[in-house]
């Protein structure tokens, strides 16, 4: 019961859950604070990626967690997948495709040809996410478009699924794939990627790392609905990069649970 994903709804960033003023913490007193107006910033990010120990620890959590996580969503599907369709006509599950890490510029040496190539096609690699219907089945009618708050789109049990982030949850199978983490920047469609990589500095950074369910813009930033916001997120998902560790994921998870308990930066 998936749907095209031409047929769906589209937001910029849908999962990003809003935490203005959240505790500045889990960055802890030494971290590096990257500065997405500097020049070159490359080589100091790369440089910064976590060490094998650390992908293979973090990989572990995530299969555990997504393990756990969707067997407590197998659960609660039933009545969810019965309120969608009495709701508004449309599928239960919708697939679309998003862009995910660019693993070619973790590689030293100089590219191939036909690697170029492919960069340009796709900046990361691509894969499909599954995520609950949320929104009416002719949401992107007139092309696809920003969420914005109050989205007229948004079903009734969307609300209450977005509110409560359970509309999410089935990317948890994207997490036990390897497509995601459980925590990273958010992942996001080539349409949008292309509009704005010309417009904020260094937004390709932020796929040297896993896309993830939650993370560091997720719960500072909120929802983006405009330029600036954007900026904001890639500044934050640079910082995440940075000082990617596990106290930072630690406090990532932690601010995480605040938000979805209060339903902060739902639309």
């Amino acid at each position: 019961m998936i749907d095209r994903e031409g047929n769906q709804s589209t937001e910029l960033v849908h999962a990003d859950v809003g935490a203005e003023g959240a505790s500045a913490a889990a960055l802890g007193p030494s971290a590096t604070i990257v500065d997405v107006s500097g020049a070159n910033p490359h080589s100091e990010l790369l440089e910064a990626l976590p060490g094998a120990a650390f992908r293979v620890a973090k990989r572990g959590f995530d299969i555990v967690a997504a393990v756990i996580g969707l067997t407590a969503f197998g659960l609660m599907l039933p009545v969810i997948a019965l309120a969608i369709k009495l709701d508004s006509p449309g599928s239960v599950f919708y697939a679309q495709e998003r862009i995910g890490i660019n693993r070619r510029r973790n590689r030293q040496g100089p590219a191939s040809g036909s690697e170029d190539r492919r960069k340009v096609l796709h900046p990361g690699r691509p894969f499909r996410i599954f995520k609950l219907r949320s929104m009416a089945r002719d949401a992107e009618k007139n092309g696809p478009q920003w969420a914005t708050t109050g989205d007229m789109r948004v079903t009734r049990v969307g609300r209450f699924l977005r509110k409560t982030r359970l509309d999410e949850l089935p990317q948890l199978w994207n997490v036990l794939r390897g497509d995601m983490s459980l925590i990273g920047p958010r992942p996001e469609r080539l349409c949008f990627i292309r509009q704005l990589e010309n417009d904020v500095p260094f937004y390709h950074d932020r796929l040297l790392v896993k896309p993830g369910l939650t993370g560091l813009a997720q719960v500072r930033n909120g929802y983006d609905e405009d330029l600036d916001g954007v900026k904001r997120k890639v500044d934050y998902d640079r910082r995440y990069i940075q000082n990617c560790g596990p106290l930072l994921e630690a406090g990532i998870l932690v601010e995480t649970v605040r938000v979805v308990i209060k339903g902060e930066g739902a639309k």
